[in-house]
């Protein structure tokens, strides 16, 4: 069983940074492909940032794209998503997730497993 644990997640004013962590067990990380959507109160849950297996190809939702980068350390089972110039519109729980398939990458379908999430707060 696949199981994933965010952390990284805080209280951090406009402009500020963070850096969330998601840590894999169980499963052959070294395969999956990797993301992260967020789920801000009363709204949907939306992507953020996807990375293939092999850390080649990342995505983002245009919102981050400049500000938010996807890693991963397949030595360490660990993905990143390091977030600068954070905006109080990025406040939101952070949920990482991972997939064989990750096709469409943008779709919570693709992805197989969940983590609990991470609570991000931007003080304006």
């Amino acid at each position: 069983q696949v199981q994933l644990v965010e952390s990284g997640g805080g209280l951090v004013q406009a402009g500020g940074s963070l850096r969330l962590s998601c840590a894999a067990s169980g499963g052959t990380f070294s395969m999956y492909q990797m993301a992260w959507f967020r789920q801000a109160p009363g709204k949907e849950r939306e992507f953020v940032s996807a990375i293939s297996w092999s850390g080649a190809r990342t995505y983002y939702t245009e919102s981050v794209k400049g500000r938010f980068t996807i890693s991963r350390d397949s030595a360490k089972n660990i993905v990143y998503l390091q977030m600068n110039s954070l905006k109080p519109e990025d406040t939101a729980a952070y949920y990482c997730a991972g997939g064989i398939r990750g096709n469409p990458y943008a779709a919570s379908y693709a992805y197989d497993y969940w983590g609990q999430g991470t609570q991000v707060t931007v003080s304006s």
